[in-house]
């Protein structure tokens, strides 16, 4: 199976965000936080804690909030080349390779450690860090999204 496909700006910030949020470390820091905000706001509430306090605290949580939501996947967007080419990609059973006008790359299957579905995106993570994005829009049809799912589901394992 071949697809041919660019990436669309909104749609690569949304698959970042998404990959920024699922990881572990992220995740238990934005819980923390919150806890701690809510926990402020409560303290506050019942005069045992200065208003700097629940300022302060107001202030991380949005600090946090908006860095992972809007700065982090801007500059990851903004200091990748890779979102403003044009690719074709061809998956076989024996693994996959990825094609521009400047050249292209074969990894087999074992390559990948994981996959994540995103709504637009599939993920195919290489290790925690390095991943490439697989847009969607570049399957011509329902059908063929579903097929490569089912032929990344047989290679890879899922998230």
């Amino acid at each position: 199976m071949t697809i041919y496909f660019e990436y669309q700006k909104q749609q690569v910030l949304q698959a970042l965000r998404y990959h920024f949020i699922s990881r572990p470390e992220i995740r238990i820091m934005i819980i923390l936080v919150n806890v701690f905000a809510i926990m402020a706001a409560v303290l506050f509430y019942l005069k045992k804690v200065s208003p700097t306090a629940f300022l302060t605290s107001s202030f991380l949580w949005f600090t946090l909030m908006i860095s992972f939501w809007f700065v982090m996947p801007a500059l990851v967007y903004k200091r990748a080349a890779t979102f403003k080419d044009h690719f074709s990609m061809d998956f076989t059973d024996q693994g996959f390779s990825l094609g521009n006008e400047r050249g292209s790359r074969q990894w087999p299957w074992s390559s990948l450690s994981l996959f994540i579905e995103s709504p637009h995106f599939f993920h195919l993570y290489f290790d925690a860090r390095s991943f490439f994005l697989v847009p969607k829009s570049g399957c011509r049809d329902s059908d063929e999204i579903f097929a490569l799912r089912k032929l990344l589901k047989d290679k890879i394992k899922r998230k």
